[in-house]
């Protein structure tokens, strides 16, 4: 079983537990994902089976698309509810922000949007020396971390019942935020920021991916789903073929003979014509007349071929 299914991830899972529950689900042992989603977080987690693992570094550099509730009030460890709350964090009075007007809350979204550099919070999954920030950060240990570049294209506050805050019991206050950002976009730091810029400490409460690239949420299937039609022996229908989990990179289509020679890392001659828009290094699916994905290569411009970088099909 070669292809992509679109998961909704279920809150409280890790996405390794996940993967894990995939590959028992579809009895396959080559399961991976594309990109993490905390456990406290749900929506749409990529996953690979079979030959179409080896897709994943195509698909993992997306941009993703959340939907959010940022608690404003104080502040956590993690910056997300499953944290605790950091003593003597800044705040202000939060019910003053209900008062604030709609062109106030643009403001401080907007200075949040564009490119900018943004350090990994230590309670991530990414690796310092090889270990994980997260492990490090649980034994009371912080190390330095590099900035990466990240870039927010889209960050906004959405009303709910005609007000963009909702205050709680506890005299904390919620915003609910649509955000579409760049790979690697820790949303949690961004909740932290935006709580500086309004003078309130404040967490990440809910999230929930809505995009990874092209794949969306109403494409996602539950577990409970994926069996179900495990039960009834209808998995393949809902799997997404290599060629068509890589429809975003342009295609080049292969003779049976430049199949064989592309199976054995041959690199393909071609034309000015097929590569008419194409910039050097440009990646390329290589497929088959029956649309079956054979490679995906890298175009060459100064030679005039593409060279087959990852094979996975057999003609």
């Amino acid at each position: 079983m070669d292809g992509a299914f679109i998961i909704d991830k279920p809150v409280g899972l890790t996405s390794h537990d996940v993967v894990a529950r995939v590959r028992k689900i579809i009895g396959e042992r080559r399961v991976g994902h594309t990109g993490t989603l905390d456990p406290f977080a749900t929506g749409v987690l990529v996953t690979l089976a079979g030959r179409a693992t080896r897709l994943a570094q195509f698909l993992s550099g997306a941009d993703k698309e959340y939907e959010a509730v940022i608690r404003f009030g104080y502040a956590t460890d993690t910056g997300d509810i499953t944290g605790a709350r950091i003593p003597g964090d800044f705040t202000t009075e939060v019910r003053s922000l209900t008062d604030l007007q709609p062109e106030e809350i643009e403001a401080a979204l907007k200075r949040l949007r564009g490119e900018t550099e943004q350090t990994p919070p230590m309670y991530s999954a990414k690796k310092v020396g090889g270990r994980k920030l997260y492990e490090l950060a649980r034994r009371g240990e912080e190390v330095e971390r590099r900035s990466v570049r990240i870039s927010v294209s889209e960050f906004e506050a959405i009303p709910k019942h005609g007000s963009f805050f909702r205050v709680n019991d506890d005299e904390t206050a919620d915003l609910s935020v649509r955000v579409v950002c760049s790979a690697g976009t820790y949303i949690r730091t961004l909740a932290e920021d935006l709580g500086k810029q309004m003078g309130a400490g404040a967490h990440l409460v809910e999230l929930r991916r809505t995009r990874a690239g092209y794949f969306r949420i109403e494409d996602a299937i539950t577990l409970e789903q994926l069996a179900e039609l495990a039960e009834s022996n209808l998995v393949q229908s809902r799997v997404i073929p290599s060629d068509a989990a890589l429809s975003h990179l342009p295609a080049i289509e292969l003779t049976a003979d430049e199949v064989t020679q592309t199976i054995h890392g041959v690199d393909m001659s071609v034309d000015g014509q097929a590569t008419l828009n194409w910039k050097d290094s440009e990646t390329v699916r290589m497929r088959s007349a029956n649309n079956q994905l054979i490679a995906v290569g890298f175009y060459d411009e100064s030679r005039s071929v593409i060279h087959p970088k990852v094979v996975i099909g057999g003609g």
